[in-house]
């Protein structure tokens, strides 16, 4: 397993703590679970009060196993300083770093369904903290930047959530999932679509 992000905020036996706790909700992930903060602290064998003080509720779990295991790639930063060949150095960049953490990605997408799903019946638990899913708003908005000055701002947002779609683990439900697509194909057809939607964003400044 790769090394994976740790807060600033966690120095000596804490640090080691949440080391365990992180890595083994991951291996938990990775077998397909969905642990319970109270079912993770039996498996890392601390006690739940002391896993809770960590992650108070799943919500925090999952987003902090997320933030942990992608670490690298919420500090990634673009070589190139056009679009086009910031979205493939990312997309190049983060898509395997991804795969490596797929079951942490599923889990997350998973408890934002389970969260709507409650929303909407309205029994979602006060208590219960909502998972946020934004870091690839500031990711793809670094990668369009050489775009400002040039095209509209009402294009280049266009672009922002195009790139969105195919810059995520959402992506694996219908390429993995449907098209039983492997790793290195799912890479070749997210930057072909990247392609296809600078192209069709120069196609649509021209015509203004």
């Amino acid at each position: 397993m790769s090394s994976i992000n740790i807060s600033n905020e966690y120095k000596g036996t804490r640090k080691r703590t949440y080391i365990l706790l992180v890595n083994t909700a991951l291996e938990l992930f990775e077998k397909g679970g969905m642990p319970s903060v109270s079912e993770l602290a039996i498996e890392a064998g601390v006690s739940r009060a002391t896993a809770y003080r960590y992650f108070p509720t799943q919500s925090d779990l999952i987003a902090a196993t997320v933030n942990a295991s992608l670490g690298p790639i919420l500090t990634w930063r673009p070589q190139s300083e056009k679009t086009e060949e910031r979205i493939k150095e990312l997309l190049s960049f983060a898509l395997p770093r991804m795969f490596e953490h797929e079951g942490a990605l599923r889990a997350a997408l998973q408890v934002s369904l389970q969260q709507w799903a409650e929303g909407r019946s309205l029994n979602l638990d006060p208590k219960e903290k909502r998972l946020e899913r934004g870091n690839r708003k500031d990711i793809l908005a670094m990668v369009t930047a050489p775009m400002k000055g040039e095209f509209p701002a009402e294009l280049i947002d266009k672009v922002i959530k195009a790139f969105s779609v195919i810059y995520g683990s959402e992506i694996f439900l219908v390429l993995k999932d449907i098209w039983k697509q492997n790793d290195s194909e799912v890479i070749e057809l997210t930057q072909w679509i990247a392609k296809a939607i600078i192209n069709q964003a120069i196609a649509d400044k021209n015509t203004l």
